[in-house]
């Protein structure tokens, strides 16, 4: 009836609500002009030099865009343009330069009067109203902001990221002795005009817990701890993050990152979501680049446009596997051209973000609302992919080329045996085939059975034959004297696979359902060579448009391949390639790709980049909270050679670095979110690092590098939501490798990877969300993993330390923080497990749930007890933090 009254509102009815409307918002007026006379003194003016890029505008950003921004003018003011800012709203000007007592803004963001701004969320400090008084007071000083480039307009930006990088000297401080790199004096010349000191050195239990888990991955052992503390040589700090540069478990621990922004999975995305079975051979490139140190233009270019380089060798076109982490829908039914499209759209995007840290991918549907990138320019970023097309190549692991290459004689000799001329007696059926298939490729829908023809191809050949349908389609628009004898091979065994339909009596008369369970047999029984998904330039030129509303079906004017106007594009000699593009991506003309690179660096070492939108640079981001450092490092790390190890390094070993996460009373009240740089960030650990931490304290971490994908214990209610596809759970070690290489199936992830935020893999991720929920703790009690962890972290405290309870117990908490337990901790948890020991022995039936599995020599009580302490340990606060 509800619904009934509001559909059946009379004409009065509406007058009425429009007249009371009206009434409430000329109140709302109203209450905002008396406010302005009403108000009590605002909060004083702060007794700083104001910088507007530093203290204002990520005030107006995070506080005021929502409503007075680029997409809503409430009262019609606008905050993100100066010309619009100063002009004001509805009520005249909001801003006074040099008189903030009559300013507007200050009385409504200073909340002493009846209407106080912004009207949802917490109020601004004090110290923020300071802040905007002394920047009125100062003249409103603001640099001119442009709007987003219109069509067809040039976009010369006057945004801070689109400048060149320059190399800034370091400033002179008066506390010079701090300065262990130039990273601190820049640090410390901020704090310096802020008036407040640097936090002091991390004690050295902290900094080798830090080191280890940030570039490794994993917590320090019981020895690694003590040669550290016990080692007084000067440099012996340098040594330690030399030693763990050098491990192979760095390039583990970094690739999670670079995979969240690859979108890496195992699997294809969409309802049926099809197995990936060789992605892992991407995931191996970039670990043993990564603990190669291969220069980071390198890495990139290799990325994406390996196969383009002059003999590229095989690593090379491997390397191209990151083109091909997109989603793919194999289903039936579906427009090959339309996913197509899709993946190309997906890779310009991703690229976008990853190297140039703007969301360029907004541009696909019309001009970008913030960033100057045009419709238009965008299919042109786009035509730089739209020629590339996916293929599977042979990658054979170590070991598996020679086996292979002895049988291939043999495998070849049984092959023809096995065919004995069939080429040549199905050669009239196989050219009347190819022409139907390609017909159903080229005008699909003029008969189902063709079209289902070409569905099959793509399905059965990305299955292990080859690459699946643009392979397919590249093949089969081959003239056949131009293929390769591969491509005749694979051509020839689809054909007898599918082509019976192009004359069912010829194939029964030459019995070809036998032939093709003999080469089934063949195959089956003969080594395989583990394949890649790489990316191959198509020697078909296809013709780029700008899709109208983002629309394939929609094409407005071709475009060429080409650079946006904001950047200054060099003068190419010819048609750029996608090898022209990533090079120039990594080239000094490019200002974003190295700030972008070392701002994530940053991020992953301090738990937040110099700019905390490190998805986002361009004018929608936040700005840089030091501008100055950010150039500094990304003109050290491009003059550097890309050295991705030496910029580690370097930000390690400073004095910022390895200041102690300790909050000071002050610090909460002038930067709480640490932005100056006063202290070390605390951080939650990512989720595989939560997982890897406790199986390496309880000593099942497999140390095994690389390899396929493994699957874990997860709830059997998150295998049933992938579509008909198994999880057949590893044994063994497999078990307990680290959760880098957990299977990653699009539609039902490992639920206790999503469980502590790891990203969904739909799209690149740059960083993580960090949330805290009951599920994580219930997570960590319960799930079989972190169990069997705790049941192994008490054997091995058993086992590894005699003597009292108090010894174990301190034992086992040195191997889950790193640090020796104070005489309260020790206290507590004695107290835990005597009352957990005692409440075992009254209920014996408790003990097999708790430790099933007998020890000889070990009393099952004791051992049950010490299982629960060491769950209570892995669910310490301290040992899923980094401090």
């Amino acid at each position: 009836m509800r619904f009934l009254t509001t559909n059946f509102l009379t004409t009065k009815s509406i007058t009425q609500s429009r007249i009371i409307l009206a009434a409430g918002i000329a109140g709302v007026l109203g209450a905002i002009l008396a406010a302005s006379s009403q108000a009590s003194p605002p909060p004083q003016v702060k007794n700083v030099k104001i910088d507007y890029q530093r203290d204002i505008a990520p005030l107006f950003q995070t506080r005021c865009y929502s409503c007075h921004g680029p997409t809503q003018l409430t009262n019609g003011l606008r905050l993100d343009v100066k010309a619009a800012a100063m002009a004001g709203g509805v009520s005249g000007p909001s801003i006074k330069p040099g008189n903030s007592a009559e300013s507007r803004l200050i009385q409504l963001v200073s909340g002493t009067g009846k209407i106080a701004m912004p009207p949802v969320g917490p109020r601004l400090s004090e110290e923020q109203v300071g802040l905007l008084r002394a920047w009125i007071d100062e003249g409103a000083s603001w640099p001119e902001t442009e709007l987003p480039a219109q069509a067809g307009t040039p976009a010369k930006s006057a945004h801070w990221a689109f400048q060149p990088v320059r190399r800034p000297d370091p400033p002179s401080v008066r506390k010079g002795p701090w300065v262990r790199n130039p990273i601190d004096a820049f640090v410390l010349s901020r704090l310096e005009s802020e008036g407040i000191d640097p936090s002091p050195e991390a004690d050295r239990y902290t900094l080798i817990r830090r080191l280890s888990l940030d570039l490794t991955g994993t917590p320090p052992t019981p020895h690694e701890i003590s040669d550290f503390i016990q080692d007084n040589r000067p440099s012996s700090y340098e040594r330690l993050v030399d030693r763990l540069l050098a491990s192979s478990h760095y390039g583990e621990k970094w690739a999670r990152h670079w995979l969240d922004l690859a979108r890496y999975a195992d699997s294809d995305g969409y309802e049926t979501d099809q197995l990936r079975p060789y992605a892992w051979r991407y995931r191996d490139w970039v670990i043993d680049a990564l603990n190669r140190n291969l220069p980071y233009d390198q890495f990139t270019i290799e990325q994406l446009a390996g196969d383009l380089l002059p003999d590229a060798t095989v690593e090379q076109k491997l390397a191209t596997g990151f083109n091909r982490n997109t989603l793919s829908n194999r289903e039936g039914g579906a427009d090959p051209e339309e996913y197509r499209v899709e993946q190309i759209v997906d890779r310009t995007s991703t690229v976008g973000t990853v190297w140039l840290g703007m969301t360029v991918g907004c541009a696909r549907c019309h001009n970008h609302k913030y960033d100057p990138i045009s419709q238009k320019e965008f299919y042109q970023l786009y035509a730089f992919f739209n020629n590339a097309d996916e293929i599977n190549i042979a990658a054979p692991t170590p070991g598996e080329l020679g086996q292979y290459l002895r049988e291939r004689p043999e495998y070849d000799k049984k092959r023809r045996e096995i065919l004995c001329n069939l080429e040549k007696q199905l050669a009239p059926q196989q050219t009347a085939w190819e022409k139907k298939t390609l017909e159903a490729v080229t005008a699909p829908g003029k008969d189902y059975r063709w079209d289902r023809q070409w569905e099959l191809l793509g399905l059965i050949w990305e299955g292990g034959k080859g690459g699946g349908q643009l392979e397919g389609r590249f093949i089969i628009e081959t003239e056949p004297a131009k293929r390769t004898e591969t491509q005749k091979e694979r051509m020839f065994e689809y054909f007898l696979r599918q082509g019976e339909l192009i004359d069912p009596p010829r194939f029964k008369e030459l019995n070809i359902k036998d032939v093709v369970k003999k080469l089934d047999d063949l195959e089956n029984a003969s080594t395989r060579l583990t394949q890649a998904p790489t990316f191959f330039e198509n020697p078909h030129p296809r013709t780029s448009y700008v899709h109208l509303r983002g629309d394939f079906r929609s094409k407005g004017i071709d475009v060429e391949p080409a650079l946006p106007a904001v950047f200054d594009s060099p003068q190419w000699d010819k048609k750029p390639s996608r090898l022209t593009f990533a090079r120039w991506l990594v080239s000094k003309q490019n200002p974003l790709a190295a700030r972008v690179a070392v701002n994530r660096l940053w991020q992953e070492l301090f738990g937040a980049g110099i700019v905390l939108t490190s998805e986002d640079f361009g004018t929608h981001g936040a700005r840089p909270t030091h501008p100055e450092l950010l150039d500094w490092l990304a003109s050290e790390y491009m003059d550097g050679g890309w050295d991705t190890k030496q910029m580690i390094r370097l930000i390690v070993t400073s004095a910022t670095y390895r200041q102690s996460s300790r909050i000071r009373k002050e610090l909460e009240v002038r930067d709480p979110a640490n932005t100056l740089l006063a202290r070390q960030s605390r951080v939650r650990l990512p989720a595989e690092l939560i997982r890897d931490s406790s199986l390496a304290v309880s000593g099942l971490l497999s140390d095994t590098v690389g390899g396929p994908s493994v699957h874990p214990p997860q709830p059997e209610s998150v295998t049933k939501q992938a579509f008909e596809t198994p999880w057949v759970e590893s044994t063994g070690p497999d078990r307990y490798r680290r959760g880098l290489y957990i299977w990653l199936q699009r539609t039902a992830p490992y639920a206790q990877l999503i469980n502590f935020d790891a990203p969904d893999p739909v799209r690149t991720c740059s960083r993580r969300e960090r949330s805290d929920t009951p599920l994580q703790a219930l997570n960590l009690l319960n799930d079989p993993v972190f169990f069997e962890a705790a049941q192994s972290l008490a054997m091995r405290i058993l086992s590894e330390k005699n003597g009292g309870t108090a010894d174990r117990i301190r034992y086992g908490f040195e191997l889950c923080t790193s640090r020796p337990p104070d005489s309260d901790e020790i206290q507590r948890l004695t107290l835990y497990f005597n009352r957990q020991r005692a409440s075992l022995k009254s209920e014996p039936d408790a003990v097999p749930a708790m430790f099933p599995n007998r020890v000889d020599g070990t009393d099952p009580v004791d051992a049950a007890a010490w299982t629960g302490l060491s769950s209570v340990l892995l669910n310490l606060d301290e040992f899923i933090t980094r401090e």
